[in-house]
């Protein structure tokens, strides 16, 4: 028989199992301790994605629209489509090459894709493809019905939509596919325009399929705020169109831009770079040139190329460039000297070679200006003058001064990446810096910064916070904030700012008008040639330049201030004058009737009116000469009818008193075609004897009062065969740098 188990063996066997089973206990405790407290949000979560589907409901993006209200930016419903993997493996599985190829076709998307998220068993909500449009999503939903699929589904979501297409582009940005802001008043807003989502919780059973209405919530939408600009799509229409005739005209190699600002308030009213891009398409390269210059390249070349390309095309050239302002910046060294009483409206500047620490300043006419006062020194754009005049007022004082008209810091607008000036501080301004500085060649600004600090020379003396955002208002129409002006210092005062208004608008108007000069308007103006360093391909080119023309408009009490900036012209016109001036010309022609200014002629300028030619229908040949004779025109009449058959120019027409009306009496009369003359660089006497000669008339824009202006170009290219008395639009410049 076998030997019983003793008492102390089984004394040992109860304490090895005891101990066994405490251990046990304390584990299991552990566990549950664990999964009940220290990991509960885990498990929670667990629990919630067995029991409980959740689907967002997407926000919608706030509205842009301009200051009249036309919308520039919207929110469209688009919808997201999804899979529910768990009911594909319920119900669905035998049409997998069905629904794959469904999906794959409709939402142009690999089948690989919707395979792998069907194949997610732990997953009730896989996206397929979001801003999917309304008519895809209901030939989807014909093909759930049809085939009775049960594991596919659709949610609302925002597509944003840019209705004006180009128009203020690097303004408002754009939204990438996720819907976040990217550039522009996209970006700098994307808070106040991006809603809170809401979102769909719905209860399943044990099998995994959803439970009763009641064990439903639904977690609202917030949709976001409207933004209301300071644009207006008018203005900014027009200054596009412009600047994009410039472009073309002048072949500009570094894009154009251009500002109109409310010089009071700091309110910009348009701004623009060209060529800009298409907000609907910001991926595509908008301008021809570029892309033909990137499809030359190399496949392995491209990509680069092309992202730089891209991205440079996004860049609002007014905020995130600098530039050396040249000339136009003599409005700032002058408002200086005024102000710091260095010099008075009666003092004399000489003109000439300068030279400076070893260093010879040149004036840009060769023949020098000789002795001028500040008025004059200024409409000459006299660099030697302005060398004088900041020798007097020293370094120290200067560089007080263009940190008090804020060019040493950003300026604070409202949109994104604003670039800062580079500047040469008072510390290592020698002579020849302090020199250079006066003229605009040694500092480079934003033209931002430009028009700013400008705008405080004529509106006062205040320096105020350009902004783009006008009001916001919340989903329910109630404004939440709206701006208010900004003045952030006086930098000079009224009395010099008054005195700088007349001199500006003496620019303009002396010896009988610049090249900015329109009949009936008050202008006051300031161009600007500035050379620029080769800093693209470093090949150490001394002939690549900037012309800039800043304006503003009434001259004696400014509203509207104007600033027009050409990066390298390369047709071989350079000077700001020819280059820039005719831009903020036309743009000024354009903008002031629609603003509500009219033009107010003196009795000078009435004389030189255009006259419209009158309708001759229907009249006798008697009776349209003494019509003619009666409107101030000229006369010839071609056949021997007894009544008018045609005219020449038309109805309407305008011309000076001196032009020739043509009066047809017969249908069988042969109107000869006449070639147009070749009138650049003619006096208005050459040309007007010239056109009278081959039987043309002419209409005359720019600074055709003065004795110094020239034929820059005309409305119709010379060697074009036009009907006899056409009328041809003569554009008179003053070369150089002088207004």
């Amino acid at each position: 028989m076998a030997d019983k188990p003793t008492s102390p063996m089984i004394r040992r066997l109860n304490v090895v199992v005891f101990a066994v089973i405490i251990a046990f206990v304390v584990w299991i405790v552990g566990h549950l301790f664990a999964t009940a407290v220290t990991q509960s949000d885990k498990y929670k979560k667990l629990a919630n994605e067995t029991q409980f589907s959740t689907v967002n409901i997407s926000a919608s993006r706030g509205s842009i629209f301009d200051a009249n209200g036309e919308l520039l930016a919207a929110s469209a419903t688009v919808y997201k489509v999804f899979v529910d993997p768990s009911l594909y493996q319920k119900y669905d599985t035998a049409n997998l090459d069905l629904i794959t190829s469904t999906l794959s076709e409709k939402l142009d998307i690999e089948e690989s894709k919707v395979t792998q998220a069907l194949g997610k068993t732990s997953s009730q909500y896989e996206v397929l493809k979001s801003q999917v449009e309304q008519s895809v999503v209901d030939e989807i939903y014909v093909f759930i019905e049809e085939y009775g699929i049960r594991c596919i589904s659709t949610v609302e979501d925002t597509k944003r939509y840019y209705p004006q297409n180009e128009l203020a582009a690097s303004v408002i940005g754009f939204t990438n596919g996720d819907g976040v802001g990217q550039y522009g008043i996209e970006f700098q807003y994307d808070d106040e325009l991006t809603g809170i989502d809401g979102r769909i919780i719905t209860a399943t059973d044990a099998n995994g399929d959803e439970m009763a209405y009641e064990y439903k919530k639904l977690y609202e939408a917030q949709n976001g705020s409207d933004l209301y600009l300071t644009l207006d799509i008018n203005l900014q229409y027009y200054l596009e169109k412009n600047l994009a005739d410039v472009v073309e005209d002048q072949i500009v190699a570094q894009r154009t831009c251009g500002i109109i600002m409310d010089c009071n308030t700091g309110a910009i009213l348009a701004m623009a770079t060209v060529p800009g891009f298409d907000l609907n398409n910001p991926g595509v390269i908008y301008d021809p040139n570029v892309q033909a210059q990137l499809d030359l390249l190399s496949d392995e070349d491209y990509q680069e190329a092309y992202v730089a390309a891209r991205e440079m095309q996004w860049k609002n050239k007014c905020i995130t460039e600098i530039y050396y302002p040249g000339s136009v910046f003599k409005v700032i060294t002058g408002s200086m000297a005024l102000e710091e009483q260095a010099i008075s409206l009666t003092d004399a500047f000489s003109c000439g070679d300068t030279n400076v620490s070893g260093t010879t300043f040149h004036c840009w006419k060769a023949s020098g200006h000789g002795t001028q006062n500040f008025f004059e020194a200024l409409a000459n754009s006299c660099n030697p003058a302005f060398i004088s005049i900041s020798d007097r007022l020293g370094a120290r004082t200067f560089s007080d001064y263009f940190e008090a008209f804020g060019l040493t810091e950003r300026t604070g607008i409202d949109l994104p990446f604003e670039a800062t000036s580079i500047y040469q501080g008072y510390n290592g301004m020698g002579p020849v810096e302090l020199a250079s500085c006066s003229f605009g060649q040694t500092n480079k600004v934003t033209p931002l910064q430009m028009i700013t600090s400008y705008a405080a020379c004529i509106n006062g003396g205040y320096l105020v916070t350009p902004y783009v955002v006008d009001k916001i208002v919340d989903s329910d129409g109630n404004v939440t904030w709206e701006h208010e002006t900004d003045v952030i210092r006086q930098v000079i005062s009224e009395e010099t700012s008054e005195t700088m208004r007349a001199a500006l608008e003496n620019v303009v108007e002396t010896n009988g008008g610049s090249n900015a000069y329109i009949k009936g308007y008050s202008i006051g103006g300031k161009s600007g040639t500035s050379q620029k360093q080769d800093e693209n391909n470093a090949q150490g080119r001394d002939d690549l330049y900037v012309a800039s023309y800043c304006c503003f408009t009434p001259a004696y009490d400014p509203d509207i201030i104007m600033l027009i900036m050409v990066d390298e012209p390369t047709t071989g016109d350079y000077y700001a004058s020819i280059v820039a001036v005719p831009t903020a010309r036309a743009i000024m022609t354009d903008i002031l009737p629609y603003l509500g200014y009219y033009p107010e002629y003196t009795e000078e300028e009435l004389l030189t009116l255009d006259i419209a030619v009158p309708s001759l229908a229907d009249l006798s040949t008697e009776n349209a000469v003494l019509k003619v004779q009666g409107a101030g025109f000229n006369y010839e009449i071609i056949g021997e009818g007894d009544s008018v058959y045609a005219q020449m120019p038309p109805a309407d027409s305008k011309m000076p008193a001196d032009g020739t009306v043509y009066i047809y009496t017969e249908a069988e009369t042969t109107q000869e075609p006449v070639t147009v003359p070749d009138l650049t660089g003619m006096s208005l006497y050459q040309a007007n004897a010239t056109l009278a000669s081959v039987g043309l008339n002419y209409t005359l824009t720019g600074a055709s009062s003065n004795t110094s202006a020239t034929v820059h170009t005309q409305s119709i290219s010379y060697g074009e065969n036009v009907a006899k008395g056409s009328i041809i639009e003569l554009y008179f410049a003053i070369d150089g740098d002088s207004g």
